[in-house]
């Protein structure tokens, strides 16, 4: 094992804004809502209807299909309507809206313990699915699946991912150091599944409290070690773990699975253990609050469906007289910048940062011509060649960038873009170049069809 991979950028943290605000519950006063389409895969299908009383708990909407996630409902009330609401990605996508009674009132089916010994490995991943688990560090693959592959024989690696590589988010460092025995809890109950891996729990050097914590709560289980990653950008991406802990580079074609690894996000470990153990669906997850525009930079555990706008509010507000000129879904490198805070946070939003400044418009500014100067390229964590990638766009040869340049490669992960002295917009260029060449296969299967 190593400590780190090629490549890789080092912006600056922005993690002293929120790394010593402890966690804390926040429940919301207002509406809640729940998008239909929170992870990979195809959306929810709803299963109430406009008057219909809820709790927190409840199941509101139901897998349809194979790759899919149930949603719970994290408020108790009535439901509002089933309608179609503006979402993170600034498109309107149908969602469950709650009209909040404040109370949260539970379903009462979840809270007990139980003892793994007794629960089978095929109840683990039905208690998973049940749940509405999905990857809370990333794109939202839904967790049952990812747990059932081909061969659990053949897995190696159970990595449970702390690194939190993205500049100014802390809350993952914080329920390492807050909740350690129950993300170990979560990695036995995960290793259970997979008798030949070990587990690793991976974590960025620059958290030194919740290394500690980790290797406390680790101390005795054999089968589980926590390693200390060098402090760099993408460390946290999965495919950089595996490289490092592993040694194995894989083409976008393969899973994780098909090279004996799985990676969890801690959160996402921590949430198969209240699952398995105490049947607690997941309705409410961990993130930050935070940025130079904001009054008191936070680390909350927030209930899925509230609002952008109360967390921030939550979080003190938008300091007086600082304009905020840009608000991200996530952290600056990979998140989304969102037009409205009147948007819900979903199982997958892991941060809200406020910006006084917007890099992206003072970038533009100062943009030139390539300079071929190959940094792009060296700072690239899967080896691709970021500038040949964007001349091939720029030419309109989508199949040179896919076949020759391994285009699709591309994690989005920012590096290049923040490398260039051009100050190019190559990852929003590489962005909308997948979507394009995604949205041409799909249409050439469907006139097969």
């Amino acid at each position: 094992m190593r400590d780190t991979f090629r490549g890789g950028v080092h912006p600056k943290e922005h993690k002293d804004l929120s790394r010593k605000a402890a966690l804390r519950v926040f429940d919301a006063k207002g509406e809640m809502v729940f998008p239909l389409a929170q992870h990979i895969g195809k959306p929810a299908k709803a299963i109430v209807k406009k008057g219909d009383p809820v709790l927190v708990g409840q199941r509101i909407a139901e897998a349809d299909g194979f790759v899919s996630a149930n949603v719970i409902c994290s408020c108790s009330g009535t439901v509002k309507a089933v309608e179609k609401r503006r979402t993170i990605s600034g498109a309107m996508q149908e969602c469950i809206v709650v009209d909040n009674d404040g109370q949260y009132t539970e379903t009462g089916t979840f809270g007990t313990r139980e003892e793994i010994d007794g629960i089978a490995n095929g109840e683990i991943l039905r208690r998973v699915a049940d749940a509405g688990i999905i990857g809370l560090g990333g794109a939202g693959f839904p967790t049952h699946v990812k747990l059932a592959p081909k061969d659990p024989l053949a897995i190696k690696y159970l990595i449970a991912n702390g690194a939190e590589c993205e500049p100014y988010i802390t809350c993952n460092d914080q329920l390492m150091r807050g909740y350690a025995k129950d993300i170990v809890e979560g990695m036995e109950i995960v290793l259970k599944l997979f008798p030949n891996a070990q587990g690793v729990i991976a974590i960025e050097n620059n958290k030194p409290e919740a290394i500690a914590a980790m290797q406390k709560a680790a101390a005795g289980h054999k089968r589980i070690r926590v390693l200390g990653l060098r402090t760099k950008y993408p460390q946290g991406g999965e495919r950089s773990l595996i490289k490092v802990i592993a040694g194995i580079d894989y083409p976008i074609t393969k899973l994780p699975a098909d090279v004996g690894c799985i990676v969890d996000n801690v959160g996402t470990i921590l949430a198969i253990g209240r699952a398995v153990l105490y049947r607690e669906p997941l309705f409410r997850h961990v993130m930050t609050v935070t940025g130079e525009a904001v009054r008191e930079p936070s680390n909350f555990i927030a209930r899925d469906g509230t609002s952008f706008q109360e967390l921030i509010e939550a979080a003190g507000g938008i300091k007086e007289g600082v304009e905020a000129k840009k608000i991200i879904s996530g952290g600056p490198m990979m998140g989304i910048a969102v037009s409205s805070t009147e948007v819900p946070i979903t199982k997958t939003t892991n941060a809200i940062t406020v910006l006084t400044e917007d890099p992206v418009e003072a970038a533009e500014k100062k943009m030139t011509a390539c300079l071929h100067c190959g940094r792009c390229t060296t700072v690239c964590p899967n080896g691709l060649m970021p500038q040949m990638m964007a001349d091939a766009v720029e030419a309109g040869d989508f199949e040179r960038y896919e076949k020759k340049l391994c285009g699709l490669d591309c994690i989005s992960c920012g590096s290049c873009t923040y490398i260039c002295p051009a100050k190019r917009p190559l990852t929003q260029t590489f962005k909308q170049t997948k979507a394009e060449i995604m949205a041409r296969k799909r249409a050439a299967q469907g006139g097969k069809k």
